[in-house]
């Protein structure tokens, strides 16, 4: 059987080369390619027609650098018979720009702006504080998405496989049309440069997302509340309801605190 062989036919539709030389041997179980609502592009999206059965996340995701398909662990809203927003393709890609056109740090600092009011909440900065430094992680950044992976599907046994067609996790969102984020930002392309940027300062990996919600590994989170602090500042520019709604007390150093040495960040957007 040669390599070609081994690639499943329906998904070289998500390659703008078709599937050239990728290979993919993990058996796939039954599913279907995602046209976006707006349906005037290529699909950006396979996703399986149930739940993915526990591991095959691991699986595929050991293949990317041969498959070119990034997986993602996809939640429904509340459990939608439609399986929303994925199996209904409420998904955009014309409210995506290239990440290559934003820079991380101007991109936090304008919603650090937007977002920051002279308040208790984001004490002890009064102003935006920088990008948190970041460091080599001492654990292999893929092993700890796969671990996070696993406990995601023992939680949510209902979500179902996505691959898309990217280089690195952050990119597959914009690749999908994903608009999680819509009432932070109606561009997405913002989001993932950001986690472009996690990626490389704290060996972040792109795990899986829902309707309005992003769940992330982490391989080399804060480990002192001091660490943690600037990283919240982080967190608030990019999701200001995860300090507002999701945090008690709704102050960054109440949330700084759950940030030390956690290993998965969850992130949701009212």
């Amino acid at each position: 059987m040669s390599d070609q062989q081994l690639f499943p036919a329906e998904l070289a539709d998500l390659f703008e080369d078709g599937a050239g030389a990728r290979t993919l041997s993990v058996p796939l179980p039954a599913g279907r390619l995602v046209n976006t609502d707006e349906g005037d592009g290529p699909p950006g999206l396979w996703m399986t027609k149930e739940a993915a059965a526990a591991g095959l996340w691991v699986e595929v995701h050991a293949e990317h650098h041969r498959s070119g398909l990034w997986p993602l662990l996809l939640e429904a809203l509340h459990d939608d018979e439609e399986f929303r927003p994925w199996g209904s393709g409420e998904l955009s890609l014309k409210r995506v720009t290239s990440p290559d056109l934003h820079d991380p740090a101007d991109v936090l600092i304008d919603w650090w702006d937007e977002y920051a009011h002279s308040d208790d909440t984001t004490a002890p900065f009064q102003r935006w504080p920088g990008l948190a430094p970041g460091k080599p992680p001492a654990i292999d950044p893929d092993e700890v998405a796969c671990e996070y992976a696993t406990r995601l599907q023992s939680w949510s046994p209902s979500m179902r496989l996505g691959l898309i067609a990217a280089d690195r996790g952050a990119d597959a969102l914009a690749a999908a049309g994903w608009t999680g984020p819509l009432n932070h930002t109606n561009d997405t392309g913002e989001i993932v440069t950001v986690l472009r940027s996690w990626e490389d300062r704290f060996g972040v990996r792109v795990v899986g997302a829902s309707f309005a919600d992003l769940y992330l590994s982490v391989a080399a989170p804060p480990a002192t509340l001091e660490e943690a602090i600037h990283v919240a500042a982080e967190h608030f520019a990019f999701c200001p309801d995860n300090i507002w709604q999701n945090s008690h007390p709704h102050t960054l150093i109440g949330y700084a605190e759950r940030l030390v040495k956690r290993t998965s960040w969850s992130f949701w957007w009212d």
